[in-house]
């Protein structure tokens, strides 16, 4: 089974010198970058997890509300939140699409599992830093679901063969052929492979002035469009089974 999944968050780079971008601005790029994912989704009938960060979902009410009306799964990442600001935020999430927010994503701040047991939470998605000495720092490979309090944890996946995550980065970094033989033999090994992807990478980072690592705007905006399009159209022709987050756990 494949899991995919994609953050949405702003786009924190800073810009070229004299180019100054406002927050709403910023917002109008991340609801265009996710307009283009869900675009692709769309066209290969393929369900999807979507992960919105905790302080912007105010400001991207009508694209979630697009997001959840195409069939996908709306969940929360949560930046650094406390615990009262992300209760705020499920209880307006869950009257805005008049739907339960399940999943929660966690990364640099990591709540409490009972907390967010109490607050209505079934799944917590734990994933780390992706950085382009990631793997140096894999010492063991931990990739089974387990559940504590009632509420399952889900690991970051990690090929077996390479030890290389299913992250952003090793998306938008390796080559196609070589990500679907991953994937692949992922799968022998493993009941599931959970991909996250991030909605900033869609950004066309030339466009907008972005000042942005030469390794992370390789293959970024339309360049990962088209990559996400030969992934969906490589996991359709193989007959693959994808699921929404919510749906493989429950």
């Amino acid at each position: 089974m494949i899991l995919l999944t994609f953050n949405i968050m702003i786009i924190e780079a800073s810009t070229q010198s004299g180019v100054h971008l406002s927050d709403e601005e910023r917002v109008r790029i991340t609801e265009s970058n996710t307009k283009s994912i869900l675009r692709i989704l769309d066209i290969h009938e393929t369900k999807a997890t979507f992960f919105i960060e905790i302080s912007i979902i105010e400001k991207l009410h009508n694209i979630i509300k697009a997001i959840s009306a195409q069939g996908h799964e709306i969940a929360f990442y949560n930046k650094n939140s406390d615990l009262h600001q992300v209760d705020e935020a499920k209880k307006n999430t869950e009257y805005l699409l008049h739907k339960s927010i399940k999943g929660i994503r966690q990364k640099d701040v990591r709540l409490n599992v009972n907390a967010l047991k109490m607050l209505g939470f079934n799944y917590i998605s734990n994933i780390d830093h992706a950085e382009i000495l990631f793997p140096l720092k894999r010492l063991k490979r931990v990739c089974e679901i387990v559940e504590e309090n009632g509420i399952s944890i889900v690991p970051e996946s990690i090929s077996p063969y390479s030890q290389l995550p299913y992250n952003d980065f090793v998306f938008q970094a390796l080559p196609m052929k070589y990500y679907q033989n991953m994937v692949f033999e992922t799968l022998k090994n493993d009941e599931f492979v959970l991909i996250y992807l991030d909605a900033w990478q869609f950004t066309d980072i030339k466009k907008h002035q972005f000042k942005v690592p030469l390794y992370r705007r390789y293959n970024s905006g339309k360049k990962m469009e088209d990559k996400l399009e030969e992934f969906l159209s490589w996991m359709n022709e193989k007959e693959m089974a994808t699921s929404r987050m919510k749906d493989y756990l429950f």
